[in-house]
């Protein structure tokens, strides 16, 4: 089975938040949570550099290892996702997780947040696909549909990918490859860095 993952291409993210809009809109996720966001390193320095972080659906999920009362599971292709109806609201797995992916939906005293949210790379969640019961706990299940998490969909210089680790490994390759490729021949020619010509001759 395929290994769902995401990649964010820093070469290429311009931080126009496009997939943290498109993420919110599509599941009509709650004022304060944030299921994906844009992490800038050195801003307004040279060199500065943009991801799009979400849940990483790791292998071996901390956030599972953690949780009091299992209710993260992993699904055949990988994604982790996690039970509403069994979460108490603890906040272990937001402490575990490494890119802060768990969220509580709501302020307020501890054990009145509510249960956590995260990215489900547009998976939904253990009810029935696309009832309305998983629409409301978990948002739109694009994967069932057969389409990929509209964040990477609607990324505009295709930095953020997703889909079979293989696949988007094997794409992220060819890019460095072809971007190292374009920066010698710039050195030799003029100086000038690889371009955006280059940079977007491949999807």
């Amino acid at each position: 089975m395929a290994r769902m993952k995401f990649l964010c291409d820093d070469e290429r993210c311009i931080e126009c938040n496009a997939c943290v809009t498109a993420c919110k809109n599509e599941h009509e996720i709650p004022w304060g949570v944030n299921r994906r966001r844009v992490v800038t390193i050195d801003d307004g320095q040279p060199g500065e550099k943009s991801i799009s972080v979400a849940c990483m659906h790791c292998s071996d999920a901390p956030c599972a290892a953690v949780c009091p009362v299992d209710c993260f599971y992993t699904t055949d292709d990988g994604i982790v996702l996690h039970d509403k109806n069994l979460c108490i609201g603890c906040g272990y797995c937001l402490y575990a997780c490494p890119f802060g992916a768990p969220q509580f939906p709501q302020d307020g005293l501890f054990g009145v947040r509510g249960k956590m949210d995260k990215c489900t790379f547009c998976a939904g969640g253990p009810e029935a696909d696309n009832s309305p019961e998983e629409f409301e706990k978990y948002g739109r299940n694009r994967i069932a549909e057969g389409k990929l998490p509209l964040c990477a969909e609607m990324c505009s210089t295709k930095a953020l990918l997703a889909g079979d680790g293989d696949i988007v490994a094997e794409l992220f390759r060819e890019r460095v490859i072809r971007r190292e490729g374009a920066n010698e021949g710039g050195r030799r020619q003029s100086g000038a860095p690889w371009g955006w010509n280059t940079a977007y001759r491949k999807s």
